[in-house]
């Protein structure tokens, strides 16, 4: 059975990365994006031309009617669903607990919670053999800020990630038996992605390998969780941070 794999936030970074990465081995991708467009297209097009097939959804992961609308649209347009890799998010205001708004609380938490929870279970009600289907991965991805805590500069951020930490930890466990596994990937600095060009040039010499990830290489993680070589691994955070814990 050809594997079909939903990545949200794929338009661009890690999210247009493992889109590609997907398609070559083999999948049928879904790339849900919320405003870019072009870039989603763009991710979309590169993958036809290597000769896979992929289509692009707009979809607000924070908004149910729009995940409903997401799962719904794959589900006519690929097939049944084999994959989802839950990786929309943002960060939010960078700076001190104090100065947060908020809306600013509210606008992180529904797309890096609420967002994953959403997904998560519109993906269970598919692939779960007791609703008959087929089973499947589900792929989080997290942050190592949800263990360092990401103090003075974004600590809403890392406290959504922790949440993405316990949600695969309970949801792994639930639905083992319904031929589901899920994992966790918790990316290190990487570039291009959140952090601005001038932090990166700033953080990278401090990592124990000099350096940024490069999204194609928390690609490379997060595809080995999606196939059937990690078919024993479940309730697991992959941390990919150049040696860094």
């Amino acid at each position: 059975m050809q594997p079909i794999t939903i990545v949200t936030g794929g338009s661009r970074g890690i999210g247009a990365a493992t889109a590609r990465l997907c398609a070559g081995y083999g999948h049928l991708v879904c790339v849900a994006y919320r405003s870019e467009e072009t870039k989603a297209k763009a991710v979309v097009t590169a993958i036809e031309a290597a000769g896979g097939k992929a289509i692009a959804v707009q979809a607000d992961t924070g908004r149910e009617a729009d995940v409903v609308r997401l799962f719904d649209t794959v589900d006519r347009a690929l097939g049944p669903l084999t994959g989802l890799v839950n990786n929309a998010g943002v960060h939010g205001p960078r700076g001190r607990l104090e100065a947060l708004a908020a809306g600013d609380i509210e606008a992180v938490l529904r797309i890096n919670v609420a967002g994953y929870f959403l997904c998560a279970r519109e993906a269970v009600k598919r692939m779960s053999t007791r609703r008959g289907g087929n089973g499947g991965s589900i792929v989080n991805i997290s942050s190592g800020a949800a263990n360092n805590g990401s103090p003075n500069e974004g600590i809403l951020y890392a406290a959504s990630k922790g949440a993405v930490n316990s949600l695969t930890i309970g949801l792994a466990q639930e639905v083992a038996k319904d031929g589901i596994r899920v994992n966790t990937v918790s990316p290190g600095l990487t570039a291009p992605g959140m952090p601005p060009e001038d932090k990166v040039a700033e953080l990278a010499p401090r990592l124990p390998m000099g350096r940024a990830g490069r999204p194609e290489e928390i690609a490379e993680a997060i595809c080995w969780l999606l196939s059937e070589k990690a078919s024993y691994t479940s309730a697991a955070n992959l941390r990919v941070g150049g040696g860094r814990p």
